[in-house]
């Protein structure tokens, strides 16, 4: 009898699960057929070679793909990243970008939008990347009930990568940020090392500690490297509609930037109100790094009450 009763119960798990993947490939069909999809890769601190791994959400040893393969594509966004990017480099993007210019939409639109990115180093998680959103402001809601702003970082925190759609390379989108104009921190990704080749590090106005920066100048005042990070808090602050607190603004710029929130360098560019948001930006990364899993939120259900949020803080149409 329990035998049959455990057979029953795990025929049961079988139908939820083939409900749940069924549903999940409606939405990637729905949005393939719209849309060409844009593969990326976006290295977490699961990549980071001088840092304990943490849970095992990304299964390479048991994916039909090759770790090697992926782990030689994270190098060369990396090599890519520290090499190009240097002080005039963001200040071009940043002139480029922030005009705002380039489309008109909603932060649900835009949700829909980036849904196109398909992140090919989650070979475990191949759902739609509004999963992920939700997922992530979903934790934050659990733990925080209270805090309505921080459910809605959650949300949009990853809405920059719109930036891989619009052809920027990845090592401009995607991966840990950094700041330019002086020496780099050993912290970063495959070490100071990895800058050889970066035509900043051969001027002696940019390649020392402090750079072209004052000591506790500020982290407002420092130029960071071009991302996804960057652009999303520049789409913020170029929005009058937008009316999220300082806190969110910090968690959307600074997320990616593992040297300051996770290996505690760069303080020396910190001012106190720096310190002061650093505790979130911390916090935010817990949620961040951890949420993608196999439990799929039921987004429909979840629209209304974040529509709440976006109507409150965020509203109408917004400048990209």
């Amino acid at each position: 009898m329990r035998e049959r009763e455990e057979k029953s119960s795990n025929n049961q798990n079988t139908e939820n699960q083939d409900i749940a993947l069924d549903d999940v490939n409606k939405v990637l069909f729905s949005i393939s057929s719209e849309m060409e999809p844009v593969f990326i890769i976006d290295p977490s601190e699961l990549y980071r070679p001088e840092i304990e791994k943490g849970p095992d959400f990304r299964n390479f040893e048991s994916s039909n793909k090759t770790n090697d393969g992926h782990m030689e594509k994270v190098k060369n966004v990396y090599k890519n990243m520290h090499t190009h990017q240097t002080i005039q480099f963001v200040k071009d993007k940043k002139e480029h970008w922030c005009k705002l210019d380039k489309k008109e939409m909603t932060i649900m639109e835009a949700l829909e939008f980036v849904n196109q990115l398909v992140d090919e180093s989650d070979p475990d998680l191949d759902v739609p990347n509004i999963y992920h959103a939700f997922q992530t402001a979903e934790r934050i809601r659990e733990k925080h009930p209270d805090k309505e702003w921080f459910h809605l970082v959650g949300l949009i925190h990853d809405l920059g990568k719109v930036l891989a759609i619009w052809n920027e390379p990845q090592w401009c989108v995607v991966g840990d940020t950094f700041p330019v104009g002086c020496l780099p921190s050993d912290s970063i990704v495959y070490g100071r090392q990895s800058f050889v080749d970066n035509v900043d590090m051969s001027n002696p106005k940019f390649n020392t500690k402090l750079g072209i920066y004052k000591e506790n100048c500020g982290l407002d005042n420092v130029l960071m490297s071009w991302g996804h990070d960057e652009y999303m808090y520049q789409v913020c602050k170029g929005n009058d509609r937008c009316k999220l607190p300082q806190e969110a603004l910090y968690v959307i710029r600074f997320h990616s930037f593992y040297p300051w929130h996770t290996n505690s360098d760069y303080y020396y560019l910190c001012n106190n109100e720096d310190i002061r948001m650093l505790s979130w930006v911390k916090e935010f990364n817990q949620f961040d790094l951890y949420s993608k899993s196999d439990e799929l939120p039921d987004i429909e259900a979840l629209k209304p009450y974040y529509q709440s949020l976006i109507d409150h803080y965020f509203p109408g149409k917004i400048k990209w």
